[in-house]
C-alpha cells in the first residue's frame, strides 16, 4: 500500500520520535574543580595545575632569591613570558600560565608584573585618564616597575604506542632570567609519564 505524502511525513517524524526516546542520555555531574581527573590520559587542567605549583614552589627556594634581596633589599619582580607547546596535541598553554602566575602571587615572594599584552591595555586605561578622569584620580605616567627576571619555558612529550597501548611522556622546562644581565639564575624541570591501555571486558 502506498501512502500518501503527508502520512509518510508523519510516519517519518514519529520513527524521529522514538529514535531520540530510545538515544542514551548523557549523564552530567559536578564535581570539584581541583579533583584528580584522567580520562583520555592526555595533558588536562589537573597537570597544569599542579606542574605549575611544585615548580614555583622549586624556583622560590632557588638561591637567586636570597641573591636578590641581599643586593636589592626588596622583593624580586618576575614576569612570566612565553612558554612554548612542542607536543603534537593542543594544550591550553595560556592556563599553564595563569596557573604559573597564581602561583607565584599567591606565595607573596615575589611581585608578579603585567605581560606585553596586558600592559597595552593597561596604557590604553591610563591614556583614556588624562582626557576623562579628574586630575586627583588619574594616574600618572611614568611610574611603571620593569620587572628584574622573565620566567620561560616549553612543555614537550613523547608518545610510545603499539597494538592500542600508549605511553605519553611529558617534560616541561621552566628558565628564570635576570633581565638587566641574561643571566639564568634558575632552571627547572617536571616530568609525567602516563599509561593509556585498553579498557578491559566486564564479564
Amino acid at each position: 500500500m502506498r501512502l500518501s505524502p503527508m502520512a509518510g511525513i508523519i510516519l517519518a517524524l514519529c520513527c524521529l520520535g522514538l529514535a531520540a526516546g530510545c538515544a542514551p542520555k548523557k549523564q552530567v555531574q559536578r564535581i570539584p574543580v581541583d579533583s584528580v581527573t584522567d580520562l583520555s590520559g592526555y595533558w588536562n587542567d589537573t597537570d597544569s595545575r599542579l606542574v605549575a605549583e611544585e615548580m614555583i614552589t622549586d624556583c622560590l627556594t632557588g638561591a637567586w632569591k636570597a641573591n636578590h634581596w641581599e643586593k636589592a633589599k626588596e622583593k624580586a619582580t618576575v614576569i612570566v613570558g612565553v612558554v612554548r607547546n612542542k607536543t603534537d596535541e593542543h594544550i591550553a598553554v595560556e592556563t599553564f600560565v595563569g596557573d604559573i602566575e597564581r602561583a607565584m602571587i599567591n606565595s607573596n615572594e615575589v611581585t608578579v608584573m603585567a605581560s606585553a599584552e596586558e600592559r597595552e591595555q593597561i596604557r590604553d586605561e591610563r591614556a583614556d585618564q588624562q582626557k576623562y578622569s579628574s586630575e586627583e584620580s588619574m594616574k600618572q605616567w611614568g611610574r611603571e616597575v620593569g620587572a628584574d627576571y622573565m620566567l620561560g619555558g616549553l612543555i614537550s612529550s613523547i608518545t610510545d604506542e603499539v597494538e592500542g597501548e600508549k605511553v605519553v611522556f611529558y617534560q616541561v622546562d621552566l628558565t628564570l632570567y635576570d633581565l638587566e644581565t641574561n643571566a639564568k639564575v634558575w632552571t627547572g624541570q617536571k616530568k609525567i609519564k602516563k599509561y593509556i591501555g585498553r579498557a578491559k571486558m566486564s564479564m
